[in-house]
C-alpha cells in the first residue's frame, strides 16, 4: 500500500531535486523511497549491525601489508593467470 507524504523544503532544493530526479530517470518521489531504503541498510564500519564473525575479523589485517609479503605467491598467480 503506498500512502501520500507531505514534505517541507526550501524551494531550491526542491528545484535541484527535481533536476537530479530527471537526469536519473526517476521521480522525486523514488529518490525519497530510494533514500529511505538506504536508511534500512548497515553502514560501512559500523560494527554493531554486523554479523558477530565479522566483527571479531574485522580489523585483523589492519597493519599488514599484502602486497610487501608473499611476492613469490603473487608472481607465481600473475604468472598462471597474465
Amino acid at each position: 500500500m503506498q500512502t501520500k507524504l507531505t514534505l517541507r523544503l526550501e524551494d531550491e532544493l526542491i528545484e535541484q531535486a527535481k533536476i537530479y530526479a530527471k537526469q536519473s530517470g526517476k521521480s522525486v518521489s523514488q529518490l525519497v523511497a530510494d533514500y529511505f531504503l538506504q536508511l534500512k541498510k548497515p553502514q560501512l564500519g559500523d560494527k554493531a549491525q554486523l554479523p558477530p564473525i565479522t566483527q571479531q575479523l574485522s580489523g585483523l589485517l589492519k597493519n599488514v601489508h599484502i602486497e610487501n609479503e608473499h611476492t613469490d605467491y603473487k608472481a607465481y598467480l600473475e604468472n598462471k593467470y597474465l
